[in-house]
């Protein structure tokens, strides 16, 4: 994709920063916002050959690539800024980085060191990127779009990866005040919440390629077909641009109704496993969204 043309206009000549943008949902989203013409993308991650890669393709004078882990708040900050010294301003910020737990994580076996690391990533890595992309949209008097991702398992509990669930808990609750204290400033916050998606993190969760995690994930959707990491993409361009200028506090689920098949599940052990379930689990006991 070297030198890439914008084919679209919905963040004609914006900047922005995609935290995470190196792989998976990050990735897509990068492309996305470059296909519809953003003057620059900063993709930021802590995979330095695969996001050096990533801008390459895209071209020096579109993206850039900074190496940023999410847990240090000082790099957050100097990523910030080093945006803003580089292209002038900073109007769109996609607080994307995040894992997944480790372990089973259930209440009884709660492993709390664990739990540390990860919500040190998944929330106060969310919270550092929204506080400083906040501060220079304030300062520059830019009215921006700031999207983070939670995830339809937010609303769900579950038999095990207490801590998973209870970050994107988090992160709703952080969206939905910084939503409400960011308005007087014209800056709009909203999340984007995913369904079962096929990105590198899931399939090495679940030890599968790419092709293997969507065949089971297939039929768990009501809509026929796959949801891929550019449906997902799609939903950000839109949070990010004027198509949603009087959308904030806002969750909006891409998943294309699978949990409205929530009983399936029981029939299925992969998507049992990447739900965190027990195959052995008891109907009454499983949660179904409503």
């Amino acid at each position: 994709m070297a030198n890439a043309k914008p084919c679209k206009s919905k963040v004609q000549d914006k900047v922005a920063i995609v935290t995470g943008g190196a792989s998976g949902l990050g990735e897509a989203t990068v492309l996305a916002f470059v296909e519809n013409g953003a003057r620059g993308v900063v993709i930021a991650d802590i995979q330095d050959e695969k996001g050096q890669k990533l801008a390459e393709s895209i071209g020096t004078n579109r993206s850039t690539y900074i190496h940023c882990d999410v847990t240090d708040e000082n790099q957050v900050k100097s990523l910030v800024e080093s945006t803003v010294q580089l292209y002038g301003q900073l109007d769109i910020v996609f607080c994307n980085a995040g894992i997944m737990s480790f372990g089973k994580q259930t209440v009884l076996d709660f492993d709390l060191d664990s739990y540390d690391k990860l919500f040190v990533i998944n929330v106060r890595g969310v919270a550092a990127c929204l506080k400083h992309a906040a501060r220079a949209m304030v300062e520059g008097g830019i009215k921006g779009s700031i999207i983070c991702t939670a995830s339809t398992l937010a609303s769900l509990a579950r038999d095990m990866h207490t801590d998973y669930i209870m970050s994107k808990s988090g992160v709703l609750a952080l969206m939905k005040c910084a939503s409400y204290q960011l308005s007087e400033h014209g800056i709009r916050v909203n999340c984007v919440s995913p369904g079962p998606v096929a990105t590198p993190l899931a399939c090495k969760k679940m030890n599968m390629g790419v092709e293997e995690a969507e065949k089971a994930f297939e039929p768990h959707y009501c809509l026929k077909g796959v949801l891929k990491a550019k449906h997902v993409a799609d939903a950000v361009l839109f949070l990010a641009s004027e198509d949603s200028e009087f959308v904030t506090g806002h969750n909006l689920v891409v998943d294309g109704g699978y949990n409205f098949q929530a009983l399936n599940y029981l029939y299925d052990p992969v998507l049992l496993e990447w739900l965190g379930f027990d195959q052995e689990v008891d109907i009454v006991k499983l949660p179904i969204e409503t």
